[in-house]
């Protein structure tokens, strides 16, 4: 059972890992896959151990994710938006379009 302080005015639909997620407008994305029952945001860089959000405010970088093909994005700083397409961060994040040294 989902509990929440306040109605939301509208709900959303976005997508993590290919699954489909429902959320209050205004929810940051971080509550919003916490709510949904997801519990591993990224695998760490060092051993690929789960990792989750853990303060909530954009200090610790536990609840990196890909959105909309973008890396590295702090989920507990971004607000859900229908139709945004969110992908576990695996490991460190690629560097692109770097000329070779």
């Amino acid at each position: 059972m989902l509990l929440r302080i306040r109605e939301p005015a509208e709900m959303v639909t976005f997508s993590f890992d290919g699954r489909h997620v429902t959320a209050a407008r205004g929810d940051t994305l971080a509550a919003a896959l916490l709510a949904a029952g997801v519990d591993t945001f990224r695998e760490s860089v060092v051993g690929g151990e789960p990792r989750a959000p853990y303060c909530l405010m954009g200090v610790c970088f536990e609840c990196l994710v890909t959105i909309d093909g973008i890396q590295n994005r702090q989920s507990c700083l971004i607000e859900v938006r229908e139709g945004m397409v969110v992908n576990s961060q695996l490991g460190a994040r690629l560097v692109t379009g770097c000329a070779d040294r």
